[in-house]
């Protein structure tokens, strides 16, 4: 039977931190856009802030639909599967937005999680419903292992090498909708102005 509580209470925050993969699911406002779901399992990259406030790293990868969607609506949904004994799928559904590895705000918010130049933001979640339902269909699944391999291969391309797999890969969403804006940096690191 689904449960709706009125916020992350202790026993969800440990179900959730719990957990070695959990889904985000975001969609354009274009009825003609495609929805996107993109699961997540590299540990140490998800955080509960407080009981309306989660985040999590966002590694550079193929894809910026995250991004691109968030950036548009700011609609997102965050689900976590029990795969063990428990059966249980609990959904946090709320506003989200993207503080990139450029933004002076970045700072704040990577210090929960490991460190690495494969980062690309940090997404913040402001949580405006949280509910679980039954996670009777969900298969029971041996212990997972993580792959490691991410954040290897992005780091071996160097700081450099990330950047312009950025702008490459990640400036638009498959619907082209504005993505990740990749930034010119001065000597210093600090970020100047965005690329026209």
């Amino acid at each position: 039977m689904g449960q709706l509580y009125d916020a992350i209470t202790p026993r969800l925050r440990a179900f959730i931190e719990a957990m070695p993969v959990f889904f985000v699911a975001t969609a354009p406002l274009s009825p003609d856009g495609h929805v996107n779901v993109s699961p997540k399992g590299i540990g140490g990259t998800f955080a509960v802030v407080d009981e309306r406030t989660v985040a999590y790293l966002d590694i550079t990868a193929s894809g910026a639909e995250t991004i691109a969607h968030l950036r548009e609506n700011g609609r997102i949904t965050v689900m976590f599967c029990s795969f063990s004994r428990q059966p249980k799928i609990r959904r946090l559904h709320g506003r989200g937005r993207v503080v990139g590895v450029d933004d002076h705000e970045f700072a704040t918010w990577r210090p929960p999680f490991p460190e690495t130049i494969a980062a690309r933001a940090v997404v913040v979640v402001d949580v405006e419903r949280v509910s679980d339902s039954c996670g009777y269909g969900l298969p029971l699944m041996d212990e997972p292992r993580e792959r490691d391999m991410l954040i290897p291969t992005m780091e071996r391309r160097g700081p450099d090498g990330v950047r312009a797999y950025r702008a490459e890969r990640n400036a638009v969403s498959i619907d082209g909708l504005p993505a990740f804006e990749e930034r010119e940096t001065t000597q210093g690191g600090d970020a100047a102005a965005p690329r026209a």
